[in-house]
């Protein structure tokens, strides 16, 4: 997924994405995040898509905790031509907070938990430029009461919902 790579790494660069939110509006993560119980399989059940997205289908995160704090990151996105991957690592820089860098791309780029839900079931990932923002369900499907929650905690961070892309088949 270097288009994730490139949105989280150049947030002020207009060939990335445009701005999917008001940056006037104050962005938060979350104030505790347990990286062992983020750890697993995440589903992009919907995003905001930047450019080098496009042809993707729904994506998969995979994060393993590593002996430092740190995540191990593996992202995944089914096309037409075949998968997609790329591999890298997520430092810890806050609460709820991460830089993360992938391997072969010489930058790095915010990437907050934004919320999770108290089973670890469902996740709303964004960036303070507004460039991406992605909700993520353990599972390909969401149900509805967990979008409608994670679509609240967008809209709270200033993101333009119209502008939210749900993925095929995610919603039960």
């Amino acid at each position: 997924m270097i288009a994730l790579a490139l949105a989280l790494a150049l947030p002020g660069c207009a060939l990335v994405a445009p701005a999917y939110r008001d940056t006037s509006v104050p962005i938060t993560s979350i104030a505790a995040l347990d990286a062992a119980r983020y750890a697993g399989r995440w589903y992009e059940v919907a995003r905001y898509p930047v450019a080098f997205q496009s042809g993707c289908g729904a994506a998969t995160a995979d994060y393993t905790l590593l002996s430092d704090g740190s995540l191990g990151v593996v992202n995944a996105c089914p096309t037409a031509s075949g998968e997609r991957r790329i591999e890298g690592r997520a430092v810890p820089s806050g609460p709820g907070r991460f830089e993360v860098s992938f391997r072969g791309l010489p930058f790095k780029g915010p990437y907050w938990v934004l919320w999770v839900d108290e089973g670890y079931r469902t996740a709303v990932v964004g960036v303070p430029s507004g460039r991406a923002g992605w909700i993520l369900n353990r599972d390909p499907q969401i149900p509805p009461d967990r979008l409608r929650a994670a679509r609240e905690i967008l809209d709270w961070n200033g993101y333009d919902l119209s502008r939210l892309e749900t993925v095929a088949g995610t919603a039960r």
